[in-house]
């Protein structure tokens, strides 16, 4: 995050830079208008003088000319009158326009004060939710073998769980503890809203909510409403699936950063591309700025933006056709395009999202609202896009989402000229888990593999669940060998894990083969190397990782 006032000072740069352009784009608008001809509608020149006395309208106020954005506003309003009827101007009609092309020149004398503190305004928000501070999970839950069940299988993936029949002794803990994660039921014998009533007590008077998940047999709109008011962030039904429970509770206590979000931008004026930008970097984004809407592809492919936000007037493609266009890409079907223009015609904007558009947004934009827009966009999105392409189980990537990534990868790597390899994991002698210990025990051995992967791996690198027992990974900038040794001692680590089925301990182990991209140049021939070389490392006695 940037420093408040070295923002600001940004800002402010940019709004001099506005200013300065001024006179240059007044003149290029006189220009246009005077090879208008006298006695014919030419609608091409026209369209351009439009989109240029628009834009005057959304920028003005963001650099701190209101009096510029207004007399804008009301030349562009009677343009658009005159665009419906096509016809040639009359003496009056061109009068008019003068008239108000020369108060454009006169209103870029009276600038505002310089930009406000909008420095401070901009809500600084992370990615992810805030996180827990530690692996203490307090499991209130008054029936003792249920109570017991959440313990042992919380602990067995490395949680520090106490469990608390009584909501009293859970009051005492709080008291000691009050950053722990809680897992609470709903249902009390002393109280049918127990679980609820008692959070509501706690989280009084507190700065930062404690972290609840209610876990309840009850669905009926009232106690869901009643688990909301008492700060609940989750609200799980009974019986509860242990591997949604565990993807949570990873999220909420994880100490790795999250992954910024990605926005690209596309906006034919240099300067407010560069406004936005700034004001979504500060707010924690990673962001990307194209000014020729006909140079997005590249980017678009290469960056990978979570969101993009779409001007609608520029020359040669305009935002409409833009979001058409790539919504006709089968991998940006899904991700949220966001147009921000001063267009203020209602049919318009409904238009415009019938388009492929998810938001409008309105310029000139407080940089608070921009910030708050986009982030709320992306969040839903990814929440839905990992229903779509994420494995219930291990919440890894699916089959078809993993092999959407190999194609992806491999292309970039023959742009890029870089290493990169492709392992395909199975668990050995997997039949026999379930058969002797049960498919709950089953579940957990896949699931205490998959976070080995995601712990042991760069957040680079790709991991999905091929299927049943099987696992898939990419590695980025990694030849076979490096992948040899990386895959190596994750296999060792994995064979001396001890798991937990009904008071008995067994061990688990997996074998991996391994393609190198430098000698199967297609992800169909890499895929293809890599599970041979499984078959191999099968059938060579398990347990061991081959190259390919």
């Amino acid at each position: 995050m940037a420093d408040p006032n070295e923002l600001q000072a940004k800002l402010n740069l940019l709004s001099d830079a506005y200013a300065a352009q001024l006179p240059e784009k007044l003149k290029q608008i006189w220009l246009v208008w005077e090879q208008l001809p006298l006695d014919s509608w030419d609608e091409k020149g026209f369209e351009t003088l439009h989109r240029m006395v628009h834009s005057l309208t959304g920028s003005g106020k963001t650099f701190g000319f209101a009096l510029l954005s207004d007399v804008a506003r009301n030349l562009e309003e009677y343009l658009k009158q005159l665009a419906q009827a096509k016809t040639a101007l009359s003496a009056q009609q061109r009068s008019h326009i003068q008239i108000s092309m020369r108060e454009l020149h006169q209103v870029t004398l009276h600038r505002d004060a310089p930009v406000g503190d909008q420095a401070g305004l901009i809500a600084v928000a992370p990615p992810g939710q805030d996180t827990a501070s530690s692996k203490h999970i307090f499991v209130v839950e008054d029936d003792h073998d249920q109570a017991e069940e959440l313990n042992i299988q919380l602990s067995y993936f490395g949680y520090d769980v106490r469990v608390f029949n009584k909501l009293a002794d859970f009051r005492l803990a709080m008291q000691q503890n009050p950053k722990a994660v809680v897992l609470m039921d709903i249902n009390f014998p002393e109280d049918s809203r127990g679980g609820i009533h008692v959070i509501e007590e706690i989280q009084q008077g507190r700065d930062i909510p404690v972290t609840v998940v209610f876990l309840t047999v009850h669905d009926e709109f009232a106690t869901r409403l009643g688990a909301v008011r008492a700060n609940g962030i989750a609200y799980l039904s009974k019986p509860v699936n242990i591997g949604n429970l565990i993807d949570r509770l990873d999220i909420l206590t994880s100490t790795l950063p999250s992954a910024p979000y990605r926005v690209l931008i596309v906006e034919d004026s240099e300067v407010l591309a560069a406004y936005y930008a700034t004001v979504l970097e500060q707010a924690g984004m990673v962001v990307k700025a194209v000014n020729n809407p006909l140079d997005v592809m590249h980017p678009l492919l290469e960056f990978a933006p979570d969101l993009i936000l779409l001007d609608i007037y520029m020359p040669e493609c305009n935002g409409l056709e833009l979001a058409k266009v790539i919504r006709q890409l089968d991998a940006f079907v899904s991700i949220p395009i966001v147009f921000l223009s001063a267009e203020s015609d209602l049919d318009k904007q409904l238009f415009a999202m019938d388009l492929g558009g998810d938001d409008f947004l309105t310029k000139p934009i407080q940089p608070q609202h921009l910030v708050s827009s986009v982030i709320s966009r992306i969040r839903r999105s990814l929440i839905l896009r990992s229903f779509m392409v994420r494995d219930s189980l291990t919440g890894l990537l699916n089959h078809t989402a993993i092999k959407d990534q190999l194609d992806h990868e491999v292309a970039q790597t023959k742009r890029q000229g870089t290493p990169l390899s492709f392992a395909m994991v199975d668990i050995d002698h997997f039949k026999q888990v379930n058969d002797t210990y049960g498919h709950q025990a089953g579940d957990r051995v896949i699931k205490s593999l998959s976070r080995l992967l995601k712990q042991r791996l760069r957040e680079t690198d790709m991991v999905g669940r091929y299927g049943g027992e099987e696992f898939a990974v990419i590695l980025s900038n990694t030849d076979g060998a490096m992948a040899v040794k990386v895959l190596e001692a994750i296999r060792k680590d994995f064979s001396q894990l001890r798991h937990l089925a009904d008071g008995k301990e067994f061990s688990a182990t997996f074998s991996c083969g391994i393609a190198d991209v430098s000698h199967f140049g297609d992800p169909a021939k890499l895929g293809d190397a890599a599970d041979k070389a499984l078959y191999k490392a099968k059938h060579a006695g398990r347990n061991q990782v081959i190259l390919a």
